[in-house]
């Protein structure tokens, strides 16, 4: 069953991710850019899709709201919804769930 956050529902097989916060590093007494950053490659599921179809039958999600998920690099696409940028990625986009 799909489940959505604020006014987003994915659809079919994906999923909404909220990056994981990195903290500010500091190296050498340098301050490092956001721009210069690498993106966050780990985050927690707020928003799962109802599945996909395979063979006129619906495969339900193996994810669920609330998963800390490990996903690759440059994986998904990167939305802004009420001012708060979201990731969403196919299920199958998703490496592993964290435990």
């Amino acid at each position: 069953m799909a489940t959505k956050t604020s006014s987003v529902a994915p659809l079919a097989d994906r999923v909404v991710v909220r990056a994981s916060e990195e903290t500010e590093q500091m190296r050498g007494g340098l301050f490092i850019p956001d721009t210069a950053k690498e993106k966050p490659m780990q985050g927690e599921v707020i928003a799962v899709g109802p599945g996909r179809y395979e063979k006129d039958k619906r495969v339900p999600m193996e994810l669920k709201v609330g998963d800390k998920v490990l996903y690759g690099k440059y994986s998904g696409t990167e939305v802004t919804i009420d001012n708060e940028p979201l990731l969403i990625l196919r299920e199958a986009d998703v490496l592993a769930v964290v435990n």
